[in-house]
């Protein structure tokens, strides 16, 4: 199947717009890349404190320098469900390594917060931020120069781009991204948001609460909604980092094992001291993003990908903008309804065919670029089979089917949920901004009533709890971008308006702060930029201010004439100084101060 002309006039743009800086990308990891293990260079006091810990065989074959040594940075905590699972894995991978030939040693830990924790406290002001110290942690693990490949042990929100942009500073390494899968299925996603919006309400307990969250995050692995952690996952299948039918088994499980086992395996091959050099940073090339944002998009995945897609690409050399993915929404179908997007969560999705079925309707309609670098060495046409263990307990593929197991959650090309994609960019005198159309309903794609201005989304609750909010209205948050305090995800809001919602008002949110990738059906224009703390249009919309907010057309305005706004006084942010200190707030204030915009990727590297 030729490309679809809208995939290939986007790449090309991409390529184009990004030449010189790819360039001199790909020149530098050229460089680094040497001849042979960089490890041989080192002085033999350095080279000794590398192997001082290992065993004898270890040592013996780290010297001798003609054997792969693994890297392994790890995301490992017991607290993040997701990541639970990790604990087991660094000795698995070394025990793998060894018996191929190679060896592995955990090069460093990086942090790994739960957005499930921190939403709507204090420590959420911190959430974005650690993606770039991840990146950081990352760099000081692999700066030991001791490795010939990186496997990297991470899932959730800001863990795998972290890891991702600082990996891709060792563009010359072969990485592989291992995940930990998704835990079992608890009651009903949608179960657990109508408690939600009955506690919002008054109508249910704190006890009746906490038994409905304690029965939805009950194990070991990722949460089972398609919010940011399993968006990351798809992500890794599609740019081609993880082994194909990597992303959604369970943790803890014979296949799980098989399929780590399998990529310390692949990882030991495609080292430079073989014959199938595989860096990780001619994989990330333009078409490898397109493929990424394509998947974004048939999938209705996580609107926080739009920063860190942004933020990947530009640590590859490759500049990616808002107008790109907007752009190949209009080519990209809608393919899966996965909780918020629909009832059913990720494990439902995988056991109707999953991330592979989407891979190969897509290729069949030249909608994916297949001939791209992965790791597994195939292009994306090795991604068109499942993942199962053979009767002798070993890793196999099986072709995929040629037909959904289930259409209520994933269909074919031919018949898509919706004929655009699920993520899309706004324009307009506010300035620019991002909406989830994915699961909004069609008659709420289109807002336009007086706005209700608040700096905290505290006040909205309790503007809520006074019943001043039962009408039509689009709640403007302000002072909630990355300058201003870190732009946390504004989760408190999904249920109280989705009550409001519910209860037949119109309603819609503009903020220049974040959502959480398990929000959706009310409508929210998001990281608007610019934001109200650098001066944004946001600070000057006062109560009652009519805004639109039309996702059919891509705009969002505020209907006041041009030459009377422009000159209204920007609102102050008088009371931010308190989320500039506590819980660790006040060791970022270099981040604060020196991060860029969110169309920009929100990034202290950009």
């Amino acid at each position: 199947m030729p490309l679809n002309p809208v995939l290939e006039k986007v790449t090309a743009n991409i390529v184009a717009r990004s030449c010189a800086t790819r360039a001199a990308y790909l020149e530098k990891i050229d460089r680094a890349r040497g001849h042979g293990p960089h490890r041989k260079r080192l002085s033999c006091g350095n080279l000794a404190h590398g192997f001082a810990a290992c065993s004898s065989d270890d040592k013996a074959a780290i010297r001798g320098a003609v054997h792969p040594n693994i890297a392994i940075v790890t995301a490992y905590n017991d607290m993040l469900s997701a990541h639970q699972p990790y604990e087991r894995y660094p000795e698995l991978i070394r025990r793998t390594a060894r018996d191929f030939g190679a060896t592995a040693q955990v090069a460093g830990g990086v942090p790994a917060m739960c957005d499930g924790v921190t939403q709507g406290q204090g420590g959420m002001e911190l959430s974005l931020f650690s993606r770039d110290v991840i990146a950081l942690s990352t760099a000081v693990s692999l700066s030991h120069d001791m490795f010939d490949a990186a496997m990297f042990l991470g899932i959730c929100d800001k863990i795998v781009p972290g890891l991702l942009i600082g990996a891709l500073a060792f563009g010359h390494l072969p990485a592989i991204f291992v995940p930990a899968g998704p835990m079992p299925s608890g009651i009903a996603n949608d179960q657990k948001s109508k408690v939600r919006q009955l506690y919002a309400e008054g109508k249910a307990s704190r006890a009746e609460l906490l038994e409905a969250e304690a029965a939805s995050y009950h194990a070991p692995g990722t949460c089972t909604f398609y919010g940011t952690a399993n968006s990351n996952q798809m992500l890794m299948e599609f740019i081609g980092l993880h082994l194909p039918g990597a992303s959604f088994v369970n943790p803890n499980t014979p296949l799980r094992d098989a399929l780590t086992v399998a990529a310390t395996q692949r990882a030991a091959s495609i080292t430079a001291l073989g014959e199938h050099y595989q860096p990780l940073g001619r994989i990330v090339d333009e078409r490898a993003v397109v493929n990424g944002v394509v998947g974004l998009h048939a999938t209705g995945g996580s609107t926080n990908l739009l920063l860190h897609m942004v933020a990947i690409a530009r640590a590859a050399g490759i500049v990616l903008t808002l107008d790109d993915f907007d752009e190949l929404a209009s080519a990209v179908p809608l393919l899966a309804r996965v909780y918020p997007n629909g009832r059913a969560d990720v494990n439902q999705f995988h056991a109707a065919g999953g991330l592979n079925f989407l891979i190969a309707q897509l290729l069949d309609a030249g909608l994916l670029h297949g001939d791209v670098n992965t790791v597994n060495g195939t292009g994306m046409d090795g991604y068109r089979k499942h993942a199962l263990l053979d009767d002798a307990g070993k890793l196999a593929y099986t072709p995929v089917a040629a037909a959904s197991y289930d259409e209520t959650v994933l269909r074919p090309i031919a018949n898509p949920f919706r004929p655009d994609g699920g993520l899309r960019a706004l324009n307009g005198n506010l300035g620019r901004a991002v909406i989830k159309v994915s699961s909004v309903p069609a008659e709420r794609a289109v807002i336009e009533a007086p706005a209700v201005v608040f700096d905290e989304q505290d006040e909205i609750k309790a503007a809520f709890e006074r019943g001043e909010l039962d009408r039509d209205f689009v709640a403007v948050v302000r002072f909630q971008g990355p300058r201003a305090n870190g732009m946390p995800e504004l989760h408190k809001l999904t249920p109280v308006l989705g009550v409001l919602q519910d209860r037949g008002f119109k309603v819609a949110l503009v903020t220049d702060g974040r959502m959480s990738g398990a929000s959706g059906k009310v409508p929210a224009a998001i990281h608007l930029t610019p934001e109200a703390a650098c001066g944004g249009a946001i600070g000057r919309i006062q109560d009652g201010d009519i805004v639109r907010l039309d996702a059919i057309a891509g705009t969002l305005d505020v209907k006041v004439d041009n030459a009377a706004f422009s000159t209204r006084p920007q609102a102050s942010a008088e009371g931010l100084a308190a989320h500039h200190s506590g819980l660790g707030r006040e060791l970022f204030s270099l981040f604060r101060d020196s991060v860029g915009a969110a169309d920009a990727g929100a990034s202290v590297f950009a």
